[in-house]
């Protein structure tokens, strides 16, 4: 194996995305059911004569659809981690497609993490030469502990050096 090769070779590769807890076809399933249940429920006011209440209940719906469809768009957004034995490069994109990337020499790059004793990591951030770069912003406590550790591991491995033969 070449230098070249081992250049190429990734000791670890990670995309980071947020965590959504409901499928598309969820979201579609419960706002038909909410939007159902908030007809059924508006239909006395109507017959009242208070038929404002429905209105202001359309809205409830309308609002709760577009903070679902607010929340589905900015999960189009990712982060990738490439570690090779010579670099890290990290690449952050937007929900609108937007890219920026970094490149870390893998031997200058540490990982700082922010704990907190009560409610565990709270900001990890690579380190290289007075650049700082915040990663997994996204994540919750407990994924960027997971993240920390393997990345290291990872970062370790690097820094031993390629391995050739």
């Amino acid at each position: 194996m070449t230098a070249d090769a081992a250049s190429t070779d990734a000791i670890y590769r990670k995309r980071l995305t947020p965590y959504r807890s409901m499928s598309p076809g969820a979201f579609k399933r419960f706002i038909f059911l909410f939007g159902a249940g908030t007809f059924a429920l508006s239909l006395p006011f109507y017959v009242m004569g208070a038929w404002p209440v429905v209105g202001f209940m359309g809205l409830d719906v309308l609002a709760l659809y577009i903070a679902f469809r607010v929340s589905f768009y900015s999960a189009r957004a990712f982060e990738t981690l490439d570690l090779t034995p010579f670099e890290l490069r990290f690449v952050k994109t937007t929900a609108s497609g937007a890219r920026a990337e970094w490149r870390f020499d893998t031997y200058w790059v540490r990982l700082e993490q922010e704990i907190h004793e009560e409610f565990g990591v709270q900001r990890l951030t690579l380190v290289a030469r007075g650049e700082r770069v915040e990663i997994g912003g996204f994540l919750g406590p407990d994924q960027k502990a997971e993240l920390a550790e393997d990345l290291t591991k990872a970062l370790a491995a690097a820094k031993r050096g390629p391995i050739f033969g």
